[in-house]
């Protein structure tokens, strides 16, 4: 069997598809939806010619989240510049960067009557930027034509792009999220070209330009990360003032990518999320299917209570 025409040169060159995988359990099979509103959301991304993460990054939660309209915006293209071991987008070199991006995305939230959106964006080490200011173009969009609606970014790690954050301080939002994906030791194989100190650092320099913004990361458990490993990137994360943590379960999307490792059961899930409150995480989420935007509207307006 041949590898699809997305699938890297790299991801091919490790090997992972003679790594044979672990069968998925029944519980975690997520069904279908084809509902009315299901169809509503997909109908106004196609109109307004948008990618999201959830189509893209092959999200479990799709149907559950286009069934309540809603959707993560990814923006600056659908190739990203990285190779990450456990992402389903593509890599390579992507097009120029669209100017009317902006409003587009901006007319999908009016449209979809959004009081919360997530945007994200591939990696573009290609920019000199690294994409920030498409980001505070696409906020400013949004903040003009829909005004109450809050936004979480869900950024790369700028890596280099010494002036990133100085543009985004000049947008306005009220999360901002980017993940660790796993623990340190497994950088090498599930996200290369990323350093783990480097994210925590973009984490703690937001803070830092604002405390007001509540920042939020998330990592994948079932790459093959042991228990103490994940309490030690827990007290990472709340050293470089993290608020929110999300946890969820690593699924492979195809055969060529990094193979999971273990299954963690819903027990699991609930004792990290009870020693991650313990530890002093303003907000966690923890379960098989959590990912970093899901349920992201409720979970704002959770942390907007705590942050009373």
């Amino acid at each position: 069997m041949l590898a699809p025409s997305y699938i890297s040169k790299a991801l091919l060159r490790r090997g992972y598809s003679s790594i044979p995988g672990i069968k998925k359990p029944e519980w975690l099979k997520v069904k279908v939806s084809n509902s009315n509103i299901n169809n509503f959301t997909k109908s106004i991304l196609s109109e307004n010619r948008l990618t999201t993460v959830c189509e893209e990054a092959a999200c479990p939660n799709i149907h559950e989240c286009w069934s309540k309209k809603h959707a993560t915006f990814m923006i600056l293209g659908d190739t990203c510049t990285r190779s990450c071991s456990f992402c389903n987008v593509k890599t390579g070199m992507p097009s120029a960067v669209d100017v009317f991006e902006p409003s587009r995305v901006a007319n999908a939230v009016y449209d979809l009557n959004l009081k919360h959106v997530v945007i994200t964006s591939v990696d573009r080490d290609d920019l000199d930027d690294g994409g920030a200011m498409q980001f505070v173009n696409v906020i400013k969009e949004i903040k003009n034509k829909s005004p109450i609606t809050t936004i979480e970014i869900l950024t790369p790690d700028f890596y280099k792009k010494t002036n990133a954050l100085a543009l985004l301080d000049n947008a306005t939002f009220e999360i901002f999220n980017h993940n660790i994906e796993t623990v340190p030791r497994l950088y090498r194989s599930v996200r290369p070209g990323s350093n783990f100190n480097r994210s925590l650092n973009l984490l703690l320099n937001v803070k830092k330009m604002n405390n007001k913004i509540f920042t939020k990361s998330g990592i994948m458990l079932g790459l093959g990360e042991t228990y103490d490993e994940v309490l030690l990137a827990m007290d990472c994360l709340l050293e470089h003032n993290v608020d929110f943590l999300t946890i969820g379960q690593y699924l492979r999307p195809t055969k060529f990518h990094h193979p999971v490792i273990k299954y963690l059961n819903i027990d699991y899930f609930y004792q990290l999320k009870k020693v991650a409150y313990k530890k002093g995480f303003k907000l966690v989420a923890s379960s098989p299917f959590t990912r970093s935007s899901f349920h992201a509207a409720e979970d704002f307006e959770k942390l907007k209570v705590l942050a009373r």
